[in-house]
């Protein structure tokens, strides 16, 4: 609970970034279909790649254990790649885990319970340590107020402009993981 609190801090303190308080975020509203709209990531080689991706998809849907179960269609080296992992709940009722598939932390930062929400992933993966920012929108395009929050967020983690891309319209990957 500490640690969850002092990271609540940071991010609140962080320059630009919104002092969001969630309280108890039911993570049923979270559930659903998600475009992937628009990423901010710390990733080798993300600031190369961000040219060629395109908007990705997200389903999230609640266990029988009550943990997230997450799939994703997302746009890799020209290609389209789905995958499915379970995310379990940490001390936090919002805060998500699944340390043996390299997911640290999943959260979300901001949110109007409805339209959109902003995501924090921390990841480790072949020995690299990162974190994205992802905008779920349930449309295309994002309403500009989402855009506004993830900009904020991204700019107050520190994610300079080479890190952040708006991906492009080509809903062809996103579609994969709505079937």
């Amino acid at each position: 609970m500490r640690a969850v609190l002092l990271t609540l801090l940071a991010l609140a303190a962080a320059p630009g970034a919104p002092a969001v308080w969630l309280g108890k975020l039911d993570p049923g509203q979270l559930l659903g279909s998600w475009y992937v709209v628009a990423v901010a990531s710390g990733e080798k080689g993300f600031a190369v790649e961000k040219a060629t991706k395109n908007i990705e998809g997200v389903t999230v849907t609640l266990t029988p254990q009550n943990h997230l179960r997450v799939l994703a269609s997302r746009h890799r080296l020209e290609r389209c790649e789905l995958s499915a992992m379970e995310l379990l709940k940490q001390n936090s009722a919002w805060v998500f885990e699944n340390p043996s598939l390299g997911v640290l932390e999943y959260r979300v930062l901001g949110t109007n319970f409805r339209d959109f929400a902003v995501v924090l992933t921390q990841l480790e993966q072949r020995d690299e340590a990162f974190s994205t920012v992802e905008l779920y929108s349930r449309s295309h395009p994002a309403s500009p107020e989402a855009l506004r929050l993830f900009a904020r967020w991204s700019r107050g983690l520190g994610f300079l402009s080479q890190q952040q891309a708006r991906l492009h319209p080509d809903l062809t990957c996103a579609h994969k993981a709505f079937q």
